[in-house]
């Protein structure tokens, strides 16, 4: 689950960091324009040094629309939809250049990290994701557990049973799915990959300070309105914390963040949980000590599709992953022995968290 960041709180936080430090610039000290609406089943803020915030709120809007219209599995006239209902005979990606654009990102990008985590983030994940009830087919627990159909629906999962060309002659896209029922869900990079267009966008117009989210996922550039670089909050992961209860604040510019954990979006059967984060490998959904794990990189795609990974693969993956990757960085809050809050991050981090 993206862990939705409190703008509300972070602006006023803003606010008293200008009162209380006094910029010596006093052009830094004006407030910034705030625009927002909701996209991809969530909200989003856009919050920018610049002009025009009425034509850029249309542009982003056409933007989101296009976006959902190829990766949304709730739309069923988008893209990916159509993908998901066709058989296994070779299609002709859309005749939309922008929609092939965004899914192709998406794909190729989750392939990508696919790789990378051997498997362990993976977009094809959606029919076992229905089955435990936490997908588009709507929230429905599961009453008692069919080991058989879980190993069964297995079959159908792994994006290598998925094939995309391109032909060589006509620079036609064309797409395949080995089995009819294999079928693809970019929930966990999307909305990443959305911010960093919408910052693509602003930056396009010149405007050299802002911050983007959506449903939580950020990419942020310059300096806030006091001139100083932004600040976010990460959740406290724990179901009964409120939604500003932060666990840490970072300061951050020039990057993309994501935030992922368990602890909000699960239910309960005869006394046993289960997350929402689902084990591509076993069929289950995930539990280990890792409660949340916070991703920065070069670009909000990117964080978006390893935080959720990193839930998937615990602790001591999620660590090995950052680590040997130096375009990431990584925090984590996990559970002890004695269910007491414990956080690790890697070395890098240090320089985002506020003191």
């Amino acid at each position: 689950m993206k862990q939705l960041i409190y703008l509300s709180l972070l602006f006023l936080v803003f606010s008293c960091i200008t009162n209380v430090e006094k910029p010596t610039v006093p052009e830094e000290t004006k407030d910034y324009l705030l625009i927002g609406g909701k996209t991809m089943g969530t909200t989003y803020s856009v919050k920018f040094d610049g002009e025009n915030p009425d034509q850029i709120n249309k542009e982003l809007d056409v933007l989101f629309a296009e976006i959902n219209q190829a990766v949304s599995t709730y739309e069923k006239s988008s893209l990916i939809s159509k993908i998901n209902i066709s058989t296994d005979e070779w299609i002709d990606m859309d005749s939309n250049q922008k929609l092939n654009g965004h899914f192709v990102k998406n794909y190729l990008k989750s392939n990508d990290i696919f790789q990378k985590t051997n498997g362990l983030f993976d977009p094809t994940v959606m029919p076992i994701v229905n089955y435990w009830g936490f997908g588009y087919t709507g929230k429905k627990p599961i009453e008692e557990i069919d080991e058989k159909q879980v190993k069964s629906i297995l079959e159908y999962v792994g994006m290598k049973k998925i094939d995309l060309v391109t032909e060589t002659d006509t620079g036609v896209q064309r797409i395949r799915k080995l089995n009819p029922k294999v079928q693809l869900d970019f929930g966990a990079i999307a909305k990443g990959y959305a911010v960093d267009k919408a910052a693509e966008l602003l930056s396009k117009k010149g405007i050299e300070n802002y911050l983007v989210e959506i449903g939580g996922e950020v990419v942020t550039k310059g300096h806030n309105p006091n001139g100083k670089k932004w600040l976010i909050g990460i959740n406290t992961p724990e179901e009964d914390a409120r939604i500003n209860d932060f666990k840490a604040y970072i300061e951050i510019a020039g990057k993309g963040m994501a935030t992922s954990g368990n602890y909000r979006n699960f239910y309960e059967v005869n006394g046993e949980k289960y997350s929402h984060t689902i084990n591509p490998k076993t069929g289950f959904p995930e539990r280990s000590t890792l409660l949340s794990a916070t991703i920065i990189a070069n670009d909000c795609m990117t964080a978006d599709a390893y935080a959720t990974a990193c839930m998937v693969g615990g602790l001591d993956q999620a660590m090995e992953w950052i680590k040997n990757d130096n375009s990431l960085e990584g925090y984590f809050i996990f559970s002890d022995k004695s269910g007491h809050l414990q956080t690790k991050y890697t070395s890098g981090f240090q320089a985002y968290l506020k003191n």
